[in-house]
């Protein structure tokens, strides 16, 4: 400094506000001095893993033009194509492979009897009785064990069951037409709760459930359907997302939305279980669950015949595997353990010890917009998963997070009214390490006694890893 510099005292700020990016103890110890903190959720991309994150820079980079044309028109086929439910029918008169003698399809990848978890193999069990291809559970357990009843994965055959689902040749099902599209796809009839083989049981009484449905609910709403006409599904399930349901877990805004539209073609019908059926009807408040799994089957089937795109297409689970695909001709199912349920709410005197893995198909109406991807606006799913709307909203948020897009129908007057997060994008899954979560039910893993409680399914992240693997190898390749 010489003798004409000017020296300048600096002068520290009395106030001091800190952005925290890496460990939270940090932000956490300038919170306790009651000082302004914002701590920032980052980390490595594709947790650091050289081969991933070289993938994402080429599917981010010299790939993402073709991606993001593909992904703009999936998203299009996600949000806006129309679902009409059209009819009820007996499966194997509308699923070929149900026609082939005695098979029965299950939810998930498709899997070995061995590695069947004991909730599915009960409802197995039940559906073969049900069937009447043997007389008790203990000699359908034969049947299934020594090959002579086939299984088959219900998704490879364009039908989605719910929780622990399988179902035979006479179930009856939702028809869902997708007209723009001339895709048909199917779900069976909701069972209802209580003493059900959904939840893994194969009592006496959830085989005459089965057979209930059957013998009177599947008549009786197929002649009510036909004289109602065809049913917009997703115009039902947009008024019932703003009425608080998240079309997953909680479903009776929706459930009561068809039975109003029903009703008079039910009380005009002349089938004399009629009032037997009302009954099971009025009882089942998740009886339009499957119905929307269907239509969103339908949805995402569209979308997979889309080329080159990053949405994730299919999320599928047997209670042993947990399977995701991507769209376009001949993508394979990737495959890594089902989760555990997390933060979830037990019956009294359950928890984690006795619970089963995830299962179920019903995770594809988180890739269409409802389930978790609605939860911000749903009180049920907050009782769920922390008591709060914030709690709830986090659920949202995160998908939101991983997500192209924003629905033009399901709309959230608690989150502001805006669109639900639609389109999972595996590149921002696998970017973040934010995977969907899925709004769910439990089942016991060993004693039968069916749903112990509910909760938050969070997709394992390996599976997303080797979609995006794929997706790059596939582009990379040309």
């Amino acid at each position: 400094m010489t003798m004409t510099d000017t020296f300048i005292p600096v002068e520290l700020p009395g106030e001091v506000g800190v952005v925290n990016v890496g460990l939270p103890l940090f932000g956490e110890a300038i919170a306790a001095q009651d000082r302004p903190i914002s701590q920032v959720d980052w980390r490595i991309p594709g947790g650091g893993e050289p081969e991933v994150v070289a993938a994402l820079r080429r599917l981010y980079g010299p790939h993402a033009a073709v991606i993001d044309a593909a992904n703009a028109e999936v998203f299009k086929r996600l949000d806006r194509g129309a679902p009409q439910l059209i009819g009820v029918r007996t499966a194997r008169d509308v699923i070929p492979v149900l026609a082939e003698g005695q098979v029965i399809l299950h939810c998930g990848p498709p899997i070995e009897i061995e590695r069947v978890p004991d909730p599915l193999r009960r409802s197995m069990r039940a559906a073969v009785v049900a069937e009447g291809w043997a007389d008790t559970p203990a000699s359908a357990d034969v049947l299934l064990a020594d090959g002579t009843v086939r299984l088959e994965s219900a998704n490879v055959h364009g039908v989605v069951v719910p929780m622990a689902t399988a179902m035979g040749p006479l179930t009856p099902v939702w028809e869902v037409e997708l007209a723009e599209a001339d895709i048909r796809t199917y779900a069976p009839l909701g069972q209802g709760s209580g003493d059900v083989a959904w939840f893994g049981k194969d009592s006496a009484g959830a085989i005459e459930r089965l057979v209930l449905l059957r013998e009177a609910a599947g008549p009786v709403l197929s002649e009510a359907l036909t004289a109602y006409g065809p049913i917009d599904v997703m115009s039902l399930a947009a008024q019932a997302v703003a009425m608080g349901d998240d079309v997953h877990i909680r479903t009776q805004a929706a459930t009561n939305l068809l039975l109003k539209n029903l009703l008079g073609s039910l009380v005009g019908g002349e089938n004399p279980r009629r009032v037997e059926v009302a009954d099971y009807l009025s009882g089942n408040h998740l009886l339009f669950l499957s119905l929307a799994m269907a239509a969103a089957r339908s949805l995402t089937t569209w979308a997979a015949q889309v080329p080159d795109s990053s949405i994730v297409t299919g999320l599928s689970r047997n209670g042993t595997d947990f399977a995701a695909w991507l769209g376009g001709p001949g993508s394979p199912w990737h495959i890594v353990q089902s989760p555990m349920v997390g933060r979830a709410l037990y019956q009294p005197g359950r928890d984690e010890s006795v619970a089963a893995r995830d299962i179920g198909d019903s995770a594809v109406l988180e890739l269409i917009g409802l389930g978790g991807a609605t939860a911000a606006n749903s009180p049920a799913v907050a009782q769920v998963v922390g008591g709060t709307m914030a709690h709830a909203a986090e659920l949202t948020e995160a998908l939101d997070e991983v997500s192209v897009g924003r629905s033009s129908r399901f709309t959230l007057p608690v989150w502001g009214q805006k669109g639900s997060p639609v389109g999972v994008d595996v590149r921002k899954v696998v970017e973040l390490g934010i995977t969907p979560q899925v709004t769910t039910g439990i089942l016991h893993n060993a004693d039968g006694s069916g749903q112990i409680g509910a909760g938050v399914a969070e997709a394992p992240i390996k599976v997303f890893v080797k979609a995006l693997l794929e997706l790059d190898a596939r582009l990379s390749a040309r």
